[in-house]
């Protein structure tokens, strides 16, 4: 997929990380209906989402 224009870009990206946060509220969602909460998988999603925003999204939208 080839997007011109910086416009484009931080709505590509902002489409993204929508895209993410819906993937992981699902699998809170899906955690907190079956009372399993992992401190593990947690931290690591958090941290996933964390390194994703700060070494790919924050620097296609500056």
């Amino acid at each position: 997929m080839v997007i011109y224009g910086n416009l484009a870009v931080s709505y590509a990206m902002m489409a993204f990380i929508g895209l993410g946060l819906l993937l992981i509220g699902g699998v809170l969602a899906i955690m907190h209906r079956r009372h399993r909460y992992e401190p593990n998988l947690l931290a690591a999603l958090i941290g996933a989402f964390c390194c994703f925003l700060l070494l790919e999204a924050l620097p296609a939208l500056t």
